[in-house]
């Protein structure tokens, strides 16, 4: 019940930022400030148990891009929840064992993935985050020789399963336009 009112709540957030009116971002901030320093949704700082498991979050969502590179599929099994909800930046959505596979059979490629930033908001005394931040991907080139480049805002939940840890059970992207 907890999980899909969460992944509820969260996929209505991407229809959220569409209609706000962009703004200029502020200066970055390195990700160990953005984890101490973010309150709770009553505006106080974060309990000790919810910025440990941010920190932990952080750490997987790293590990977890370093994966999908590295195509370590042990890792990706173990991080992803069997429930899975993976929809990618084209609108296409996966479960769990379709997204591995698009990664076995070649469709997936990733030649690296950068973090350019995220942030995590823990919850629930450190049982589940929600984590959103900035990537660029480059994939393989394109047929012509250009580079396949792919600037992404994205959304992901994970929750704490007492038996298997942290698991991915939502992520979202959406493409940004190239940097000029």
């Amino acid at each position: 019940m907890k999980r899909s009112f969460i992944a509820g709540a969260l996929l209505a957030l991407p229809a959220l930022s569409f209609a706000q009116v962009p703004t200029q971002l502020p200066a970055p901030v390195s990700s160990k400030a953005l984890i101490t320093t973010l309150p709770t949704p009553l505006g106080g700082p974060m309990s000790k148990k919810n910025a440990t498991a941010a920190q932990e979050v952080e750490r997987l969502e790293r590990a977890r891009f370093a994966a999908q590179v590295s195509k370590d599929y042990a890792f990706l099994e173990r991080v992803f929840a069997d429930d899975l909800v993976y929809t990618h930046a084209s609108g296409k959505q996966n479960g769990k064992l379709d997204y591995i596979q698009s990664i076995r059979d070649g469709k997936s490629v990733y030649d690296n993935i950068e973090v350019e930033s995220i942030s995590v908001r823990a919850y629930n005394d450190g049982t589940a985050a929600a984590v959103h931040g900035q990537i660029t991907i480059y994939q393989p080139n394109k047929p012509d020789g250009t580079p396949n480049v792919a600037h992404l805002k994205y959304v992901t939940m994970q929750i704490k399963d007492p038996k298997k840890g942290w698991q991915v059970v939502l992520w979202q992207s959406q493409k940004q336009p190239e940097a000029k």
